[in-house]
């Protein structure tokens, strides 16, 4: 599999990408090349649209670095692990490192969930979808992760396909190694993860109640320690990544 180029920049671009193809940047996208990065025509910058693997691209010549001309393919498009990441939602600055995180830790899907005990019901689903696109730029990833919008907790339940396992991350559950449980949970694994992680505050009983009467379910602890919801995100696709995903087959 061929290596991500993390020297040249690298953009998303909502458009097709073909050899001889035009981009036509907005504005933050040229300000960037021709302010921040100095860049001049010919220079070169890596693009992808989630769709058509990366590409090796020139700046155009001209005053402004408006316009990218596309030169050949890098990379060919692959597909990210089927890990829809459904969390209770957090207030700004946290919500979007946890967003980051989850998508350098190889989530496909975000989805928002609203409990009784979440921090906060408002949710900005586009600065979600920014922080998305920028974790996907610096880090090299190819695809773009579906943000979904917010559902509370029995509709989310409702609508999700219950072939799915349900990892739901419970600081009150008894299993004491998360790494044996998960591995006994590989053959449901193949359907899909749906990794849910509540708020600080903790899951309130009568919702902890209707998740355990879910099928596919496995309840897992994350260790003795007790953590932020931020910090819970990471630890548990770590581990999820590491048992059951792209990380146990070799494609990283």
């Amino acid at each position: 599999m061929p290596q991500a180029d993390f020297r040249s920049p690298r953009l998303y671009v909502d458009a097709d990408l073909a050899t001889d193809a035009a981009i036509a940047l907005d504005r933050s996208q040229s300000n960037y090349l021709g302010n921040v990065l100095r860049l001049n025509g010919g220079d070169p910058v890596l693009v992808f649209n989630g769709r058509d693997g990366e590409w090796q691209a020139a700046v155009a010549a001209g005053k402004r670095a408006d316009k990218l001309l596309v030169l050949r393919q890098m990379r060919p498009q692959d597909a990210l692990p089927d890990i829809t990441y459904a969390f209770a939602p957090l207030k700004h600055a946290r919500l979007d490192y946890m967003v980051q995180k989850a998508i350098e830790m190889g989530s496909a899907r975000l989805q928002p969930v609203v409990t009784r005990h979440t921090q906060t019901s408002r949710v900005n689903t586009e600065r979600m979808r920014a922080n998305v696109v920028e974790a996907a730029e610096q880090c090299g990833i190819l695809s773009i992760a579906e943000v979904a919008e917010p559902l509370n907790l029995q509709k989310f339940l409702d609508q999700r396909d219950s072939q799915r396992l349900l990892v739901f991350c419970d600081e009150a559950a008894e299993v004491a190694d998360p790494i044996a449980a998960l591995t006994g949970a590989r053959e449901a694994a193949t359907a899909g993860i749906d990794v849910l992680i509540g708020p600080e505050g903790g899951f309130a009983e009568e919702e902890r109640a209707v998740l355990l009467k879910q099928p596919t379910i496995l309840r897992l602890a994350l260790g003795p320690s007790i953590m932020r919801a931020d910090t819970a995100a990471v630890a548990a696709l770590a581990v999820i990544q590491a048992v059951l995903g792209d990380w146990a087959h070799g494609n990283h």
